[in-house]
């Protein structure tokens, strides 16, 4: 199947536009369909492990110091949780998303362990155009949509395909690294689960380094090469976008977001908050909102 077919298959998993800029739907619980329908200003979020195969547009995601743009046919794969800031350069764009699980990746570690390609330092988040063997994997996947026996038969077998797929890549040197307990890169997927799950509580680094097996020199090195930020920064990272969700929900005021998310002064936190997104918390809450801001 080419891309233009693929692009028509994931299309007609989206409902009529709406009128709004965007449309996300799951037909399947680890795929996922996006499309915008106009051009988007820069956007923090954390990426969480997963593939991003473009069909139509362009888009360009930035971690730390690195911008990363990609146009129709290729594909985005991200090992880890990361921190990043996307936008859509070009619409209509749309996006097909297939998560990438860490269990289904370490059951092919017999399979992937010589068979990989060496293509130099591994990366955490690469972009690369998609061969046409991924392409078709995909296509079967999204096939699967609608029909409960065989997406309940067949879908585990296409996934545990796409993912010896995406790690026998040339840009699948971080998800081989991944099949390995006992690799750097395993030890800071660990230490990133900790701190999205704690991430209100104050942290200590040695404490978080030993917990995943590592020195804190080594791990502080280790963790800023994935994430391109240290764990203290990873961590604010973590309690300013948790802290936009809320204020842009309504659902709290920013004295009472600042301390939900583990910040101890509501003036630190407005200050942090409006050097990350340019705007202060107050202006990210919804105007008909009747949540007193502090």
């Amino acid at each position: 199947m080419n891309l233009a077919e693929l692009a028509d298959r994931v299309a007609r998993q989206l409902p009529r536009p709406d009128g709004s800029g965007s449309q996300f739907v799951r037909p399947l619980p680890k795929l996922g369909v996006l499309r915008h329908h106009r051009p988007t200003s820069f956007e923090a979020a954390i990426y969480e492990p997963v593939v991003i195969l473009v069909l139509q547009g362009r888009k360009e995601t930035v971690l730390g110091a690195e911008s990363f743009p990609m146009g129709a046919g290729e594909c985005l794969l991200v090992s880890h949780d990361l921190p990043v800031i996307a936008r859509v350069k070009q619409a209509p764009y749309l996006a097909l998303l297939v998560d990438v699980d860490l269990d289904t990746l370490r059951s092919l570690y017999d399979e992937i362990a010589d068979s990989a390609p060496s293509t130099g330092e591994p990366r955490p988040l690469a972009v690369d155009a998609c061969d046409g063997s991924l392409v078709d994997a995909l296509a079967r996947y999204v096939a699967l949509a609608g029909t409960r026996t065989d997406a309940a038969v067949l879908g585990p077998l296409i996934t545990r395909e796409i993912h010896y797929r995406l790690a026998t890549a040339a840009m699948g040197g971080m998800l081989r690294m991944l099949a390995r307990r006992d690799s750097h890169a395993s030890a800071i997927a660990r230490a990133i689960a900790q701190l999205r799950h704690d991430f209100r509580t104050p942290i200590a680094i040695p404490e978080l380094a030993r917990s995943v097996g590592m020195s804190p020199s080594s791990f502080h090195k280790h963790f800023k090469a994935i994430t391109a930020m240290s764990p203290l920064q990873f961590q604010k990272e973590l309690r300013l976008l948790a802290a936009r969700r809320l204020l842009r929900a309504g659902a709290a005021s920013v004295s009472a977001a600042a301390f939900d998310v583990g910040y101890e002064s509501a003036t630190q936190f407005s200050r942090e908050y409006t050097r990350k997104f340019g705007a202060s918390p107050k202006q990210d809450m919804p105007r008909s909102s009747s949540t007193p801001a502090a």
